[in-house]
């Protein structure tokens, strides 16, 4: 009988605990979803793009369309999971750190940095149009490598 060494143990599996995340937020845990919640929650918070999970997923020999990608990232962000970035028009990163905090888009590199809630501050803000309260406030400082 071998012994096996730890680093041949294979990790121990995130699903159970993404499989109730997904219910407790209100979403049937498909295969497809679970899969996807485990790539963008098995690690350290991050950005990703709709692009960047379909290239992942692809790696992970997991079977899903892009459309799929984009559906399940906006319903991940409705349920709560997932904070929901918008570059422009056509860009959105998705961020696995829902907590109140802003960002730095490096243009040249196409990535998002973390800007604490603390680091920005405000002398004030519009008033809310009647009816209305501000619910957050998203500040994106676009950045690219200053010429030498």
């Amino acid at each position: 009988m071998t012994e096996r060494s730890p680093a041949a143990r294979p990790l121990p599996s995130r699903k159970p605990c993404l499989t109730a995340v997904l219910r407790m937020a209100g979403l049937r845990p498909t295969r497809q979803r679970v899969a996807l919640a485990e790539l963008l929650f098995g690690g350290p918070h991050r950005h990703v793009s709709a692009e960047q999970l379909h290239g992942e997923a692809a790696e992970a020999r997991v079977n899903v369309s892009l459309a799929t990608i984009y559906n399940t990232l906006h319903q991940f962000h409705e349920a709560g999971l997932l904070r929901e970035v918008a570059i422009d028009a056509s860009r959105s990163y998705f961020d696995t750190d829902t907590s109140d905090h802003h960002h730095f888009f490096v243009e040249d590199e196409q990535r998002m940095i973390d800007i604490p809630a603390e680091a920005v501050t405000f002398k004030s803000l519009p008033k809310a149009p009647a009816g209305m309260e501000v619910s957050h406030v998203d500040v994106v400082i676009r950045v690219r490598k200053a010429p030498v």
